[in-house]
């Protein structure tokens, strides 16, 4: 089935809303799994940060879950698929800053330490995935964008999240996998029998 981007949007709120888990990775990699969720395209752009508000607020965090995902699904909406060849920027990474702005109600003309630490984030994960290269893969840099987060608001909020291995189950479906090259590559097994 074809879905629009709006109709991904509100199925990942409706499925979102309801986890549990503290863990972004967890969240994030279930919902990867449904049917409406591309290999990669621009509905990473809301899932990635959804995925980071609702373990935010399952580790403690005081916000209001339904009118944070309201308000980055309004911006993350606007995000072109492709920015990261395009314009230079992750659209994963995007959407977590857009995440901690939201929790911290940073804005344009914010002078809080917020505004520079937001910054400081999205500079530190961009780094990493520029060491990495290319080409694009929307899970690996969800699965960096959301541990550098679990990491980043633990170190300067207190609020901590769960993180565990990370091993991408979707390599095989990615024609463009990098392999080792990837820090989640797990080379499969053979069966040497």
């Amino acid at each position: 089935m074809e879905y629009t981007l709006e109709e991904k949007y509100n199925l990942i709120k409706k499925v979102v809303i309801s986890m549990q888990s503290r863990n972004p990775i967890e969240i994030v990699k279930s919902i990867m799994h449904q049917d409406f969720i591309n290999m990669h395209g621009p509905e990473h752009h809301f899932l990635d940060g959804a995925a980071f508000l609702v373990a935010y607020q399952n580790s403690g965090g005081d916000i209001n879950l339904e009118k944070c995902l309201d308000v980055l699904a309004s911006r993350t909406i606007k995000m072109p698929g492709a920015m990261c060849g395009y314009w230079g920027i992750c659209g994963s990474v995007s959407s977590v800053a857009a995440a901690l702005a939201i929790i911290h109600e940073v804005t344009p003309l914010s002078s809080s330490s917020y505004y520079a630490q937001d910054m400081e984030f999205t500079s530190s994960v961009i780094k990493k995935m520029s060491e990495i290269g290319g080409p694009r893969c929307c899970k690996r840099n969800a699965f960096l964008s959301l541990s550098y987060g679990a990491k980043f608001v633990d170190e300067k909020y207190g609020i901590k999240m769960e993180l565990n291995n990370i091993i991408c189950d979707f390599s095989s479906w990615n024609k463009q996998c990098l392999h080792s090259k990837c820090p989640f590559y797990e080379v499969p097994h053979q069966n040497n029998g």
